[in-house]
């Protein structure tokens, strides 16, 4: 992607059915969850560089013996930094006591993170500070095993402050105001209830309190407390937690918007926000992995039993479509063909751009997240180039010369790696007008495979902003002297902001909100801008359910094409001699090449829980009144 954003977050869960002994026998090492761990955040460290964070519970531990473990880190190489950390920890424990080294009850008992349930997080801050504080697992500490509390995920919540103010009814006193905090103190809320309850029972019974806790810890019903937990959640999530006697979950959203795929047998259970990780990490093929149900969770109770429960009714399941564009890797098979297809669908688009001159069109792509549906636009131009060959051929079949059956046969698709990204080039300038030369700086160009008359069509994943397309890419394509531009996004515009966890909180950043409110101005229609700023701020005080996003009704008054040719117009700067083309996916083309994964609401406004609406008409109300804030 061009336009670099911050996205999403990664999580692992992962629980050892066998004893510890069991992975010393058959895999050599009783660290074996650790190095499974490192993998599986390793695996989708594409996921979050901010930061990362593991925990680990030792199941069955005496009384005086840690049995949970944590370690968060912000630094730059932050998994590094923590398995680099433990590692260390580990070598100097089997140093200093060298009848550790094969004997893994000794292991357990003294070194950390030698245990049977893991959580890790990796995690893109979206907004707030970087902090320690803000790095997952979130740890909720008591003296009794069963109230401690790890929890890590992946989501943003859009109704933060009702959720804050649920809390302060209770008649708690949160730290701060985030959603982390917020989602963490309410199951740990219902959590506590659960257990004071089946203690109540136990207390009736006559048993005594340490008799109680491990009946309580058997019958704690996880399904229950995020059932009472989540049932005011409005957002995007993939929340896991593990309980300190040995319990794991993870629950969904019921629109499945943010991913988490689970993978069992008799050694293990696993869950991690992409399937290839689990598929790569645990050597298991493609079939075996299932997809949580949206609105349900995966129990694991520490006797390894593995539960799928409804914590909520699924909603009309909206799975980000952003994941198959850009942010999963696309190392999983369905996310592969899926960025082909959307190549593949524009093609008829691109080829209409260049007057179908193939001859005179060299194709390439931006690095690196675009070269799969490169690869699937150059597939359907071959397609469409062999199909021209086919008909010149039974065109000429009465009078074909050897001559010109070659000359038809020798035409061949033309394309290059046009763009290439500097890696290691850091705009560490600040004053504006430098800045702007470093970005342009950022890629590179090959010299010598465009020709004045040529056609150059450059794919890109998406076009969010368009900064750095404006900045440094069309200038640079520039220098190689084409007769055109064409700039191709595979997916389509980006119209309105994200809520559920990508950085695309402000309308007025999106460059499609730009150039719509440019075309506005132009047609002498930009009162209607006052109007929609009506119609929202009159809804200020709705319930979420009852909020109508009026923004669309500012995008309905122009075309697709309209809003692009727009873009491209705005993108291309005064110095640009080549004639600039910008084309973008349509909605139902992204829909065929991606199935699965319909929600579409940052190209369509159509957000899957109330909570969207509110958002969309909040970010127009800060746009209008000048406030540089998020609106949520």
């Amino acid at each position: 992607m061009s336009d670099a954003i911050k996205h999403e977050c990664g999580i692992a869960l992962l629980r050892l059915k066998k004893p510890l002994e069991f992975y010393k026998q058959k895999y050599g090492t009783a660290f074996y969850g650790v190095e499974k761990m490192y993998l599986l955040l390793e695996k989708q460290h594409n996921r979050g560089q901010d930061g990362a964070g593991l925990a680990s519970i030792k199941l069955d531990v005496d009384p005086g013996e840690r049995y949970i473990s944590r370690i968060r880190s912000n630094q730059s190489q932050p998994i590094q930094d923590i398995f680099g950390q433990i590692n260390a920890r580990i070598n100097q424990e089997l140093e200093l006591h060298p009848e550790y080294r094969d004997d893994v009850a000794l292991q357990k008992e003294h070194i950390p993170y030698v245990g049977e349930v893991f959580l890790g997080h990796v995690r893109y801050g979206t907004f707030g500070k970087n902090s320690i504080e803000n790095v997952h697992p979130f740890l909720r500490q008591n003296n009794w095993m069963h109230r401690n509390l790890i929890v890590a995920g992946n989501f943003n919540m859009t109704n933060v402050k009702e959720l804050f103010e649920d809390l302060v009814q209770l008649g708690q006193h949160p730290k701060q105001m985030a959603d982390t905090v917020t989602v963490m103190e309410k199951i740990g809320h219902f959590l506590d209830d659960e257990v004071t309850d089946l203690y109540q029972e136990c207390k009736e019974k006559g048993l005594s309190k340490q008799e109680a806790s491990p009946v309580i810890a058997e019958n704690l019903n996880i399904a229950r407390i995020l059932k009472r937990a989540s049932k005011n959640w409005d957002g995007g999530y993939a929340m896991a937690g593990m309980i300190g006697h040995g319990d794991a979950f993870v629950t969904r959203d019921p629109a499945g918007i943010r991913p988490a795929y689970y993978y069992q047998d008799d050694e293990i259970v696993v869950v991690a926000s992409e399937r290839p990780v689990i598929q790569t990490v645990f050597n298991v093929p493609f079939e075996s992995i299932q997809e949580i149900t949206p609105g349900h969770a995966l129990i694991i109770k520490k006797d390894g039993r593995v539960l799928d429960e409804k914590v909520r009714e699924a909603s009309v399941k909206k799975a980000c479509s952003f994941e198959r564009i850009y942010f999963s890797r696309g190392s999983d098979a369905e996310i592969y063909q899926e960025r082909k297809d959307l190549g593949k669908l524009i093609m008829p688009s691109v080829l209409k751009a260049v007057d179908y001159d193939t001859e005179n069109t060299v194709f390439s792509y931006i690095p690196n997240t675009a070269e799969t549906s490169f690869f699937g636009m150059v597939e359907a131009a071959n397609d469409y180039l062999n199909h021209h060959k086919i008909n010149l051929i039974l065109q000429n079949k009465d009078n074909l010369s050897a001559d010109r059956l070659k000359e038809i046969l020798d035409v061949k698709l033309r394309s290059e790696k046009i763009a290439i990204k500097d890696v290691k080039l850091r705009t560490f300038i600040t004053e504006d007008s430098s800045r702007d030369d470093m970005v342009a700086h950022v890629y590179d160009v090959t010299y010598g495979v465009i020709k004045p008359t040529d056609n150059l069509v450059i794919i890109d994943d998406s076009i969010v902003r368009g900064t750095t397309l404006k900045k440094s890419i069309i200038k640079m394509m520039d220098r190689l002297n084409p007769k055109q531009i064409v700039i191709v996004s595979s997916a389509p515009q980006i119209r309105y902001p994200d809520c559920y966890g990508i950085d695309m909180a402000k309308l007025e950043t999106l460059v499609a909100f730009q150039a719509m409110l440019e075309l506005l101005k132009e047609s002498n229609k930009y009162y209607l801008v006052d109007e929609v700023y009506a119609k929202c701020k009159a809804q200020e005080h709705k319930q979420d359910s009852e909020v109508v996003n009026y923004v669309n009704e500012l995008y309905n008054q122009f075309t697709d094409e309209q809003i692009s040719d727009k873009i491209a117009e705005m993108l291309t700067e005064p110095s640009v001699k080549a004639k600039v083309k910008i084309i973008f996916q349509s909605v139902e083309n992204l829909h065929k090449a991606c199935p699965k994964n319909l929600g579409d609401w940052y190209f369509t406004g159509d957000y899957p829980t109330d909570g969207g609406n509110r958002v969309v008409n909040r970010a127009f109300m800060n746009f209008y009144e000048g406030k540089d804030a998020r609106a949520y």
